[in-house]
């Protein structure tokens, strides 16, 4: 009987262990003053940034962190689907896995890419602290 108990005990407190963590983070631009963020490795990190490519300017990702993060795939553009608008704004969504321990620079600029010298309109840095 008291091995049962170990047992059930060692599973509780796992399970709540697990729950403390959440599965992902996100982040948004307003929210860069969370900066420098930990994360987990193990989390999905996923950085969402206000756009519209429409004018011609993007988001150009300059340092993706490699240290501690691993790209999920290419940046995704959504337009909210209540503006009704052509032309209006949307989010640029990026997704990683926190991959590895460590710290890394997570920097991007938006700008037009064909404008030479020109500087950016905004930047985003974060450093990204996986534990």
């Amino acid at each position: 009987m008291p091995v049962i108990r170990t047992a059930l005990l060692l599973s509780l407190a796992l399970l709540a262990a697990c729950a403390q963590t959440p599965s992902s983070v996100t982040l948004e631009q307003k929210q860069q003053g969370k900066c420098p963020l930990s994360v987990q490795v193990g989390q999905q990190f996923i950085l969402r940034l206000p756009s519209n490519p429409t004018t011609g300017f993007r988001w150009l990702l300059r340092d993706a962190a490699p240290q501690v993060l691993q790209s999920l795939g290419p940046e995704v553009y959504s337009n909210p689907e209540d503006a009704g608008l052509v032309g209006s704004a949307g989010i640029s969504t990026w997704r990683f896995q926190v991959a590895k321990a460590g710290e890394g620079q997570l920097a991007l600029t938006y700008e037009r890419p064909w404008e030479v010298g020109v500087v950016p309109a905004q930047r985003f840095n974060c450093t990204i602290k996986a534990r």
